[in-house]
């Protein structure tokens, strides 16, 4: 119920301020686990990507958000929960892989923290590890900003990576890692490269 106020609310708040482009939402599997992988520009990242689909998305947030009893009840709500950044949280790693394990979905950023500039950094190995320790199909995310009022921000899912061979072929973290990395580069020169044609 709380998520789908949420939903409702981040909808309205994008609707009036942000004109906001979706782009690939077909490309989203209408059931079982989805690992979710995208850059990240914003604290506003998490909402948007959430807000313009059916299934509910479980994120992981910083755990020193969750320290504020109100604030992390309401995170809780919307589905996220607790993970210590810089070490490994074998808590949050559980929790992680028993949402996909339920079929659910679940978002991760790999780059860890927010891009400045826009372009993608160097990315942590969890994306990697989550895609060969579930069943999960990853779809690779794409948002492009900035945010700012009444300007465009376009936000592209693009098509599903099935990771059943990388598991099979037993490739390591790191490479299932740049596997993902390498989709959400290439669809984020594609989208650069359509605007770029329209200007």
């Amino acid at each position: 119920m709380i998520y789908t106020i949420g939903q409702w609310v981040c909808q309205l708040f994008f609707t009036m301020f942000i004109r906001v482009e979706v782009k690939g939402k077909e490309n989203i599997p209408e059931e079982g686990p989805v690992l979710l992988c995208s850059n990240h520009i914003s604290n506003f990242d998490p909402p948007l990507i959430g807000t313009f689909l059916k299934r509910k998305i479980r994120f992981m947030a910083k755990e020193e958000l969750f320290h504020n009893k109100l604030l992390g009840f309401l995170l809780s709500s919307l589905g996220a929960f607790p993970v210590k950044r810089g070490a490994g949280d074998r808590q949050a790693i559980r929790k992680g892989l028993d949402v996909l394990k339920k079929g659910e979905m679940l978002c991760l950023f790999p780059e860890g923290t927010r891009s400045k500039t826009g372009k993608l950094g160097k990315p942590l190995s969890g994306s990697g590890f989550f895609a060969l320790r579930s069943e999960a199909v990853i779809v690779p995310v794409v948002i492009i900003g900035p945010y700012k009022l009444f300007r465009k921000v376009t936000i592209i899912y693009g098509k599903p990576i099935h990771f059943e061979k990388y598991r099979k072929e037993r490739v390591s973290t790191k490479e299932a890692t740049d596997i993902i990395m390498t989709n959400i580069q290439s669809l984020l020169e594609r989208h650069q490269e359509e605007k770029d044609e329209l200007i």
